[in-house]
């Protein structure tokens, strides 16, 4: 029996407002670049549908490891990244890239998907327990706190706090292990197949992919467009 559900946050729970498109282009135009949404729509499709896939690229300069377990690191990683699109959309680099990972480094900049609190309450409701298991910087428990979710997730595993990140499955061991449950016993929900479902099966976990946007046309596992659908995908585990 399914005793509790851990969730990613980037992507699964939260997104950047109004959207990573937008907000990149909005920071562009008030920085005198005349970028569309739809310009950086294309850029990111060219490089990786899932911006974190461009940590794991075999070769990637900054080294494809490490992109959230210290503040260096993740200004490290995220500023090649902003540069590689800022080179795509043929805008020179001068402090913008500086720039876009301060709004993305901020609370302000995100939003909870509107499917979130509804699906949190049903899950409650249905006597699960909650918890969180996400590559990200230390300012997201605050961000949690913020957006009024901090107190739902009994357990909390953030990889700039515990200086390991997925896909290593020691993150998973850790939160399975603060949680006081045996891993058949819970459900990880996440977006990506390399850094939630393969190492979350790997700890002994059952897995069910979040799909928003059809990244994945043929996944190894149960998927979902939508957290409304995760209430009955975990009652039938």
């Amino acid at each position: 029996m399914i005793e509790m559900v851990f969730f990613d946050a980037g992507e699964t729970i939260l997104r950047p407002y109004p959207s990573f498109t937008e907000l990149f282009a909005n920071v562009c135009r008030e920085n005198g670049r005349d970028v569309t949404p739809d310009e950086v729509s294309a850029v990111r499709e060219k490089l990786a549908p899932h911006l974190i896939d461009l940590a794991h690229e075999a070769g990637a300069d900054p080294p494809a490891l490490g992109t959230s377990v210290s503040a260096a690191e993740s200004r490290n990683f995220w500023t090649y990244l902003y540069r590689r699109f800022l080179t795509e959309l043929d805008i020179p680099d001068d402090t913008l890239a500086d720039t876009l990972f301060a709004t993305f480094s901020s609370s302000a900049s995100y939003r909870l998907f509107d499917d979130v609190l509804d699906t949190l309450d049903r899950l409650l409701g249905a006597g699960l327990r909650l918890g969180l298991i996400s590559n990200f910087e230390t300012w997201l428990q605050e961000m949690l706190v913020e957006l009024e979710v901090g107190h739902i997730f009994e357990v909390t595993i953030i990889s700039g706090v515990e200086g390991m990140e997925k896909p290593d499955p020691g993150i998973y061991r850790l939160a399975l292990e603060r949680g006081g449950v045996t891993a058949g016993n819970t459900v990880h929900v996440g977006d990506s197949e390399a850094l939630d479902v393969v190492p979350a099966r790997q700890a002994g976990m059952h897995t069910v992919l979040l799909d928003r946007v059809g990244r994945y046309p043929d996944p190894t596992g149960p998927k979902i467009a939508s957290l409304q659908e995760l209430p009955e995908v975990v009652a039938a585990l």
